[in-house]
């Protein structure tokens, strides 16, 4: 079901910055740009013409970034930012911005017009569960072309195992909302299940979907993401070696992880982590192990993607309510 919703103009600022890698905390480097004052940002999502956008989940605003330099675009209408929603996720798909927003009654996912602002956004996807926390929320096309959506269980951990429900799933459907015919579940969105609140999606160059997931009290999971898998929760967490369930790749304790939003570039999967803060490398050909970077040097880590010349930049996360900001909190970093 499709709807209308009304659109309006806002401004924010953000801050781009440069660092070194490294496996330890160390300074953090200052700007170059000057720009500052990101708050409690979400997601980052490249334009057609290399623009980055970056969503602010309490503001419901959506900032683009050019050279350091931010201009207005866009407040989503109707967000809900209590607890951990708001406006989380987006991704570009040609002319069209997709985002994942929390209203008074629901997560849902919206267009935008990148070319038209001020047009209404439609809805791809309503109803989908909300909560104060687990609300999944973010977005990524995959290589068939298909919208892939994380959804977290909002709170109600048995919905996760219930392939009827939204909740505690990976979502695939057409650009429109469409439900795909080869889709694992006839007539059904839900491509995998059994998930807590998913929050990195992302697939290598052959094809491999990856996902990071956090646990409760025990583990954080690193996933490969096969059509119609279920992988465990709340029945198990972490690796548990039951047939029935898809054991992750890696698993981390959550002081050390959290893992939001993921990389994958030729060679591995980067994590970003807002507990751990700290940037994981996972190494494709080997997924068991990793490498840590700016360990505890730029506090809560939100995000990471694939830069238009192939650096890798980072969101930090430390206006969400519960970091620590910097003088410069927050901002992009370059990796």
């Amino acid at each position: 079901m499709k709807r209308s919703l009304p659109a309006v103009l806002c401004t924010a600022v953000l801050l781009l910055a440069s660092c070194s890698e490294s496996s330890e905390s160390s300074e953090s480097s200052e700007s170059d740009d000057g720009a500052t004052g990101l708050d409690a940002p979400w997601s980052m999502a490249h334009t057609d013409d290399g623009e980055m956008l970056v969503s602010e989940r309490d503001s419901g605003k959506i900032v683009q970034v050019d050279d350091g330099e931010t201009t207005e675009l866009t407040t989503v209408p109707g967000v809900d930012a209590r607890g951990e929603g708001g406006l989380l996720g987006i991704v570009v798909n040609g002319g069209d911005l997709y985002a994942y927003t929390t209203t008074a009654t629901d997560n849902r996912v919206l267009t935008l017009s990148l070319d038209d602002p001020d047009r209404a956004p439609e809805t791809v996807i309503d109803g989908l569960p909300k909560g104060t926390n687990h609300n999944g929320g973010r977005l990524a096309f995959g290589p068939d072309g298909m919208l892939y959506v994380t959804v977290g269980d909002a709170g109600n951990r048995e919905d996760a195992q219930d392939v009827a429900s939204s909740g505690g799933t990976i979502l695939r459907v057409t650009p429109e909302g469409e439900v795909p015919e080869d889709n694992p579940f006839p007539d059904s969105p839900v491509y995998s299940y059994g998930h807590r609140n998913v929050q990195g999606i992302g697939w290598a160059e052959d094809g491999t979907m990856y996902a990071s997931e956090f646990g409760q009290d025990t583990w954080d999971e690193l996933n490969i993401i096969t059509a119609g898998g279920n992988y465990g929760w709340p029945v198990v967490e972490g690796q548990a070696g039951r047939r029935e369930f898809i054991d992750p790749v890696q698993q981390w304790a959550p002081s050390e992880a959290s893992p939001s939003g993921i990389a994958v570039t030729q060679d591995a999967v980067w994590i970003a982590n807002l507990r751990g803060e700290r940037l994981r490398e996972v190494p494709l050909s080997d997924p068991s192990t990793a490498t840590e970077h700016h360990v505890g040097e730029f506090g809560r880590l939100r995000d990471v993607v694939t830069g238009p010349d192939g650096e890798l930049l980072v969101l930090t996360s430390n206006t969400d309510g519960r970091g620590t900001p910097g003088a410069d909190d927050d901002r992009i970093v370059v990796h």
